[in-house]
């Protein structure tokens, strides 16, 4: 049986939307156990993360209720976040994978400079100094301080990491933007669809 009936397009949207639950969940957790064990201490870090969490939970608390429903009105607003969303994550995803090195290297100083807490975690877990060069003034946390061998910068460290991570958040950004438009063709789809057990009458 071909997935088109009112009861396969309800099931797939509910499914859709306990699967961003179950994503905004795990990243409010990882935030937290970030936090628990110190790896993270940066607050602003840590709060972006739980508020992309928080609000990815909110979607798809709209547009569960909307699906078990079938609330014209909550489908409605729920595939218009949804398309915004996709939106801004798809752009957001596609200039990940598009950054050359020099422009990786450009926004990770730029992150470096204008994040102090998150420059402690990463000196103190990379066991590094400094961005490019380690001014002995400046406070290090990183164990290599105490040694007598001499501290790296943490630039040529991170680098090697930069390109994979961008291309693993541009990938997962890239994944779940078409699971984005895909929830907003079967809302679409859902709204107009006529409840089998509903007063055909009633149907607005």
């Amino acid at each position: 049986m071909v997935c088109g009936g009112f009861a396969c397009s309800k099931n797939c949207l509910c499914a859709l939307n306990l699967l961003y639950t179950l994503v905004s969940l795990l990243l409010i957790g990882i935030a937290a156990w970030g936090i628990g064990f110190g790896l993270i201490s940066s607050l602003r870090v840590v709060g972006v993360v739980i508020a992309v969490g928080i609000f990815l939970f909110l979607i798809a608390l709209v547009g569960l209720i909307g699906a078990v429903k079938h609330h014209q009105v909550l489908l409605f607003f729920y595939m218009i976040i949804l398309l915004l969303v996709f939106i801004v994550q798809f752009s957001v995803s596609c200039a990940c994978l598009a950054l050359n090195q020099e422009q990786q290297g450009q926004l990770l100083e730029v992150g470096w400079n204008n994040t102090a807490s998150a420059r402690n975690d990463i000196q103190r877990n990379l066991n590094c100094c400094g961005f490019r060069s380690f001014n002995p003034n400046d406070t290090c946390l990183a164990s290599c301080v105490k040694s007598d061998h001499p501290c790296s910068p943490c630039a040529p460290i991170i680098g090697e990491y930069a390109g994979e991570v961008l291309r693993f958040v541009g990938g997962i950004g890239l994944f779940f933007s078409f699971t984005e438009i895909l929830g907003v063709w079967l809302t679409y789809r859902y709204r107009n669809q006529k409840d089998p057990r509903a007063n055909p009458s009633a149907f607005l």
